[in-house]
């Protein structure tokens, strides 16, 4: 299936971040827009996806701090992507403990899709299993313990999309690894990619290969990018 348009042109954020992270790396210094003032909760259509989202709101008023998950937003925005793109294999490097991984179930368990997370701390790693458990969401993820740079060659394709949320400075390794497995017209997501996080040859792999196109958003604090693998 291809990626909804529509998808990107919903991403018009707070674009005075990205024309600082632009700057960062040699681009044109320009007057930032405001950044928007809606905003809007996520809302229960049935009592299973009133479930997860209980779970999800739990897990971010109990396990915030020091978890090294996503926030709220770009959880969603994940979900967003997965969901309107109708993915059947989401591939996730950093599961920590499970937050952003939930957020993709919601839209796997739609599209008959799955998840495959890797995670290296093994203390992440059981609290990510109880999480998915308590959200009921366990049979659509298979979770994978150890170093994902290893791990990842065991992969065989096709994958729908891709999210890089593990050590930065392995960006480039994970890209190089596993762009061959994904298929045409998949997607490659990477979190943190802000001027004082984005490793620069990720940032070089993405936007000087002919092959993909990438753009860079904001969703409130943080910063991604959305790379489509052209057909």
């Amino acid at each position: 299936m291809t990626i909804l348009p529509t998808i990107f042109v919903a991403l018009t954020l707070t674009q005075a971040s990205l024309m600082l992270f632009a700057q960062s790396f040699g681009g044109p210094p320009r007057r930032p827009a405001a950044a928007s003032t809606f905003a809007a909760a996520p809302l229960a259509k049935d009592d299973a996806e009133r479930k997860i989202l209980d779970v999800l709101d739990e897990m971010d008023r109990s396990q915030r701090r020091g978890t090294m998950s996503v926030p709220r937003d770009d959880g969603r925005l994940l979900r967003l992507l997965a969901e309107g793109a109708g993915v059947q294999h989401v591939v996730e490097l950093g599961t920590s403990h499970g937050y952003s991984g939930i957020w993709f179930c919601l839209a796997l368990r739609t599209t008959g899709g799955k998840l495959t997370t890797f995670e290296i701390d093994p203390g992440r790693a059981a609290a990510a299993r109880e999480n998915f458990q308590r959200a009921g969401v366990s049979h659509l993820v298979t979770l994978i313990e150890g170093d994902a740079h290893q791990e990842v060659t065991k992969l065989k394709g096709p994958i729908d999309l891709v999210f890089l949320d593990a050590d930065k400075e392995g960006y480039a390794d994970y890209l190089k690894k596993l762009l061959p497995l994904v298929r045409p017209g998949g997607l490659i997501v990477a979190h943190n990619i802000t001027a004082g996080m984005a490793d620069p040859a990720f940032i070089k792999a993405i936007t000087t290969d002919s092959a993909l196109d990438s753009v860079f958003v904001s969703v409130g604090s943080s910063g991604l990018s959305l790379s489509l693998k052209k057909r």
